[in-house]
């Protein structure tokens, strides 16, 4: 009899264990998923070019759906530029973000009927501006029209005009992200639902 409770006991401590175990893994995870920051949460996006969505219905959407979606309106001319700031301002040309030392790459996951160019764009040489235009690498997002993808891109893969011996990108001088399709057609979409900067932290916008 005595040896049947022990061994009660001894699974019944077994099981506390186990879920003390679960309960810290989940913790783990969840600290290790707040690290990096959803640009698609923390700041305002901004768009210019032939889109049936204007600035304040992205925004408004992103708020309530955690998603930037943008579409292409019946007869566009012209490129679509859609653009956030790494560091959340009162306008699209805020300050550069200098990101941590141990930040390496982005992750972003987005839904494309056509090809998208992803600028980064760098600030001024004094590292004091975000005006439009300077130096800004690239990569290629590929098209993704059926279902969300997640795509990792290493800083290092950003190079000026999406050259393979192109200047790379600094990433202690990085202003926003241009999603840009540079020959939209009628209906054209692009959706976003992650864009999670390795490390940077920021508060909610």
């Amino acid at each position: 009899m005595r040896n049947k409770r022990f061994g009660n006991w001894t699974q019944y401590i077994g099981l506390i264990i186990t879920l003390c175990l679960i309960s810290s893994f989940k913790t783990d995870t969840k600290k290790k998923s707040n690290n990096d920051t959803n640009l698609v949460i923390s700041s305002v996006w901004y768009v210019a070019g032939p889109t049936i969505e204007n600035q304040e219905v992205i925004n408004t959407i992103r708020k309530k759906d955690t998603i930037i979606r943008v579409t292409a309106t019946n007869s566009p001319v012209g490129e679509i530029e859609l653009n956030v700031l790494i560091t959340p301002s009162q306008s699209n040309d805020g300050s550069p973000t200098n990101l941590p030392e141990d930040s390496n790459f982005v992750s972003i996951t987005y839904k494309s009927s056509h090809p998208i160019k992803l600028q980064a764009r760098e600030g001024n040489e004094d590292g004091t501006g975000c005006v439009h235009g300077g130096s800004h690498p690239r990569v290629d997002l590929p098209i993704s029209p059926d279902k969300f993808t997640t795509i990792k891109i290493p800083w290092s893969d950003f190079k000026q005009d999406g050259l393979p011996n192109g200047k790379r990108l600094n990433i202690n001088n990085l202003c926003k992200f241009n999603f840009v399709n540079y020959k939209p057609v009628a209906g054209a979409t692009l959706e976003i639902t992650a864009v999670l900067i390795q490390n940077l932290k920021q508060s909610k916008n």
